[in-house]
């Protein structure tokens, strides 16, 4: 059996009453009673020894969802923890922190970004008043800025009276990362990598050296469509260097909890490649942006949730990328 850091509580089952039972012995950790009408926490799964993500549906922002749309999770150290990623509202990242306290009740050092897309970032006001320092890559804080209020805009379009953020909200980083970064959780270090433009131009990685698990944010999709706001031939320049790192397991920003390496990049790659060999054809067939929208990537229809919703966005992002190379 694997021994467990003194300062994480058992894992839970699923069930509220258990979550609920949790969620009163972390409060009891911390010298509080919970308050009535307490946040649910997130479900999560240990993925490995204090390791925990929560794995999102394969869905767009709703009401019914609450933001809690892509994967996030937590690294539980010694003296601190590293949450990574927060959903894409406050009542997520609510939900986010209530999974933390249900396992442990040590304070919450760093809330990392792996990139500024809005199903990872806007729940990060939930973490506000931890006292956490907030870290993503160097070129995080322009592209969240350019983007903020269309992001929270949408949030109000989408989950309507339920979505409570306003612009002062969107939570800047603290700490950027221009190439690597190591922090420490208390005997416990993890490793901070900032990629060059790929699924965008802001893409950070975060490797627990304890347990050699990676989270690759959405440089890696299982089951969910890959959906491009980078450079195509720049993710797949990171895949093939990412392919070469041996790691014990990896987490996507959008599929299981954890998957095997690097196995778990094969649909990704298949995807990939036949996107951007159909743009490139479309190209030397003199297609227009839109004819091109409309026809590449076809064949990987059957093969992924929201493919509807977001292969022609990728096709257009392709056919800008190669337009002029």
């Amino acid at each position: 059996m694997v021994k467990r850091d003194a300062a994480v509580a058992r894992p839970l089952k699923i069930g509220k009453a258990v979550r609920a039972v949790g969620l009163l012995f972390s409060c009891l950790l911390a010298g509080a009673a919970p308050a009535a009408g307490a946040v649910e926490p997130l479900p999560t799964d240990e993925i490995a020894p204090g390791v925990f993500v929560y794995q999102a549906p394969y869905q767009l922002l709703a009401p019914s969802n609450g933001g809690a749309i892509a994967n996030v999770g937590f690294i539980v150290g010694r003296d601190a923890v590293a949450v990574i990623d927060a959903g894409n509202s406050r009542q997520a990242g609510e939900r986010l922190l209530a999974a933390v306290r249900a396992r442990t009740a040590l304070p919450i050092r760093y809330v990392i970004n792996t990139h500024m897309h809005p199903d990872h970032v806007l729940g990060d006001v939930a973490f506000r008043g931890e006292g956490a320092k907030f870290v993503a890559h160097e070129r995080f804080r322009a592209a969240l800025a350019a983007r903020a209020q269309s992001y929270l805009d949408a949030g109000k379009r989408e989950m309507g009276p339920d979505f409570s953020e306003t612009i002062a909200d969107v939570v800047m980083p603290d700490i950027t990362v221009a190439g690597r970064m190591d922090l420490d959780l208390g005997g416990r270090i993890i490793e901070l990598e900032a990629e060059p433009e790929a699924h965008t131009d802001n893409d950070l990685t975060v490797f627990d050296r304890q347990t050699g698990t990676w989270f690759l944010g959405d440089l890696l999709f299982i089951g969910h469509v890959p959906t491009i706001d980078g450079s195509i031939d720049g993710w797949l320049k990171v895949m093939k260097t990412a392919r070469e790192r041996r790691v014990a397991r990896v987490s996507p920003g959008h599929g299981p909890a954890s998957a095997k390496w690097p196995e778990a990049l094969e649909p990704q790659q298949r995807y990939l490649d036949g996107l951007r060999k159909d743009v490139a054809k479309a190209l030397d067939d003199g297609l227009d942006l839109r004819e091109a929208s409309e026809k590449a990537g076809l064949s990987e229809r059957d093969g992924w949730a929201l493919f509807d919703e977001f292969n022609a966005r990728n096709a257009i992002e392709a056919y800008k990328d190669l337009e002029w190379r």
